[in-house]
């Protein structure tokens, strides 16, 4: 169609028109996927391959799989291809909902229920951590301790749980005593069968992710958004039913204590009806808890409890506890009678139980997380400068800066989250551009702000600690729903990073095993080309990134600040003005 002087120009498509395009892109979207999900799914049912270790066991017990034996190539491509439409169905899908579209929540819901379920019903693969597992509640059966006794140590002796582990057969359990609690359950009830115990693991890491979901849901009620968006990031997100779920991975039980403590702490949410995508339109009064007042006494106690329990599966989830303060002190400031009765409350609950975790675990527990702290993952960018460090240090000198270096930029993209994201501060008013012309005052109030900051620090841990995996960034994905993202470029990107950042790990880590799991000539150039090159550069990319966003965020909000103050300054000036005219008349009768 030609356009010019005289001619019509293409018709600018009219609202109906477009959401019904954005309807397109979401239905697209979720066909995606349901296609990562059925690639995952196939992968697992095949049976034993270089993705999937073998699970010893009488025949017949669950988890069940076809016993394929599928080739190298085509259970990696199934993998890389699940990850692939699961990250494309997720764009596709936010972006829909960006635009208004939308389904109902309680459907996606139940599908990504349905998923998880399927997929604890096959054999978990990806990687071997379940055989560890295993292995760690088999110690403490057998009257050993999973802190001081190695797999390999166990295996000497003759236990058959033990000698089906794989890649950490020379390392103690790094986990807590309620995980260790866990899998000790667990092999009770599996006996010497891998395959039942691992299956009774399963089982236990599913209850904990589905009661996510729920938890999820039962808070974001009332905002149909909102509740998409929890269901469609944490329930069925495809990245996560791989990498989490499909993989059995501990993470699910710790990353549950986490947001139910986040739950508790700032009960009862908003029933404040909104709606949106990733970077959903929030209401003012949907943007904390109804009624703004500061959390309980009891509520804080209970919160602080949870993230112990939390602790006592995996020590990083006191980044929630420490979120949870720091949300309380930004939010009550220096209203020390406010501010004292829940922060002590919210230390002494977490106190108690982790206090109780460590009792159980004793040094060696914490010296088996100190020892962990120090791995450097080959997917980090951290690995390349710290073999750049050797070049001029000698000795475990560059792991020390490597570990403090990881520090000082964890606080720093803490700090940056904190100012850049929006709703976290009082008294930040949200920019023109980051509320598409709203005047919505952020941080009004505690519960979606206090999980914001909650959410900051973990985010800013997953971006630069030195040790990752792909399902490390669970915990990330379970509080993201719960952020008080605006309608904002700069806070939606988060959420694309994050995406960016599970899925360069997801590809990065096919698969992440490598004790009997030969790869073939055809595969191995997936670890020097993808592991050691791509992924570390996506992450600093991803890192660099999200620290100039957070800064561009902070300054926004400072300039709309001054200009909102200057406005109201102007107007004030002109109401005294009008006064003064209208008092004038009466003054001269």
């Amino acid at each position: 169609m030609r356009t010019g002087p005289g001619h019509a120009g293409p018709a600018a498509p009219t609202g109906r028109a477009w959401l019904a395009d954005r309807g397109a892109y979401g239905r697209a979207g979720l066909v995606a996927v349901a296609v990562s999900v059925s690639c995952t799914f196939a992968v697992a049912v095949a049976g034993v391959s270089v993705m999937e270790p073998a699970l010893p066991g009488r025949p017949g017990q669950p988890p069940w799989s076809l016993g394929l034996h599928p080739s190298p190539y085509l259970v990696v491509a199934l993998t890389a291809a699940g990850l692939a439409a699961g990250t494309l169905g997720l764009v596709l899908v936010l972006r829909a909902m960006r635009g208004g579209w939308s389904v109902p929540a309680r459907a996606v819901l139940i599908a990504g229920l349905l998923a998880a379920a399927a997929l604890t019903l096959v054999p978990p693969f990806g990687s071997s951590d379940h055989l560890s597992y295993a292995a760690y509640g088999r110690m403490l059966v057998t009257g050993h301790n999973p802190y001081t006794t190695t797999p390999a140590q166990l295996a000497a002796l003759g236990d058959p749980i033990a000698r089906a582990v794989q890649d950490w057969r020379g390392s103690p359990s790094v986990y807590g005593p309620l995980a260790t609690a866990i899998q000790a359950l667990a092999s009770l009830i599996g006996g010497t069968s891998v395959r039942l115990t691992v299956f009774v693991l399963g089982l236990a890491n599913l209850a904990a992710f589905g009661g996510t979901g729920l938890l999820l849901h039962r808070m974001t009620a009332g905002q149909p958004g909102r509740q998409l968006r929890a269901a469609l990031l944490w329930t069925a997100n495809p990245l996560l039913l791989q990498v989490l779920v499909a993989g059995a991975h501990v993470d699910s039980q710790a990353v549950a204590f986490g947001v139910a403590a986040v739950a508790v702490m700032f009960a009862p949410w908003g029933r404040r009806r909104s709606r949106g995508g990733l970077g959903e339109t929030v209401s003012p009064q949907a943007r904390g808890v109804p009624g703004g007042s500061p959390p309980r006494t009891n509520t804080s106690l209970a919160a602080g409890v949870l993230v112990g329990l939390g602790f006592a599966v995996k020590i990083t989830v006191a980044l929630v506890g420490v979120g949870l303060a720091i949300a309380l002190v930004i939010s009550l400031g220096r209203q020390w009678r406010r501010l004292a009765p829940p922060l002590a409350a919210l230390g002494a609950g977490f106190a108690v139980t982790a206090g109780a975790a460590v009792a159980i675990g004793g040094s060696a527990m914490l010296t088996q997380s100190s020892r962990a702290s120090d791995m450097v993952s080959i997917g980090s960018p951290w690995r390349v400068i710290r073999s750049l460090i050797h070049l001029v240090v000698a000795g475990t000198a560059a792991t020390d800066i490597v570990k403090y270096g990881a520090i000082v930029l964890a606080v720093l993209l803490a700090v940056l989250l904190i100012r850049g994201l929006p709703g976290i501060l009082p008294g930040q008013r949200a920019t023109a551009e980051d509320q598409g012309g709203a005047d919505v005052p952020a941080g009004a109030g505690f519960g979606y702000a206090g999980a914001g900051v909650a959410f900051a620090l973990v985010l800013a841990w997953l971006f630069a600690w030195p040790y990752v995996l792909p399902w490390y960034d669970a915990l990330g994905w379970a509080l993201l729903p719960l952020v008080p993202l605006v309608a904002a470029p700069v806070a939606e990107a988060v959420g694309w990073l994050l995406l960016a950042r599970t899925a360069a790990l997801g590809f990065g880590y096919l698969p992440a095993r490598t004790a009997d799991a030969p790869i073939p000539p055809g595969l191995r150039w997936l670890q020097p080309v993808i592991r050691h090159g791509v992924t570390p550069a996506v992450l600093a990319a991803a890192t660099v990134w999200l620290a100039l966003l957070m800064v561009r965020s902070a300054r926004l909000r400072r300039a709309g600040l001054r200009e909102l103050t200057a406005q109201a300054g102007r107007a004030g000036a002109g109401q005294a003005e009008t006064v003064t005219e209208a008092r004038a008349p009466e003054a001269r009768s």
